[in-house]
């Protein structure tokens, strides 16, 4: 089993200002981190420590706009294990500009999953 440290559901929203809105005044969301500037600036709600319910039954998959980021220890690990047991791996973990490594695969619905490792350096391992 893939250890995984946290998750993180990834919202690509029709309107942002709208989603904002509801999301941090309507829900009253604490904000963890703000990124970017204008309009279609980032922001990043707690959500404790992160849930995936699967339940229920649908006619259709998710939307596209659906996406899921699942924090591990050691990417290269994790691809290892899941080529393993026969996940396609969508993309191989590669050292992205911002400083994650980070690993593409999808769920049999076609949902994206981000597997994520934050490396010791990177800033989201220290505090200010």
């Amino acid at each position: 089993m893939v250890h995984v440290l946290s998750s993180r559901t990834l919202l690509r929203p029709t309107d942002p200002e709208r989603s904002r809105a509801f999301y941090g005044e309507a829900l009253g969301l604490a904000v963890y981190r703000e990124f970017g500037t204008g309009p279609e600036r980032g922001t990043v709600y707690f959500l404790g420590g992160g849930f995936l319910e699967v339940s229920g039954h649908s006619e259709a998959p998710p939307s596209p706009g659906l996406q899921l980021w699942l924090q591990v220890a050691d990417a290269a690990a994790a691809h290892e294990e899941l080529a393993a047991r026969g996940v396609e791996v969508l993309r191989p973990p590669v050292k992205e500009p911002w400083g994650l490594i980070e690993m593409w695969i999808s769920d049999p619905d076609g949902v994206q999953i981000v597997i994520t490792e934050v490396p010791e350096d990177h800033p989201l391992r220290h505090r200010p």
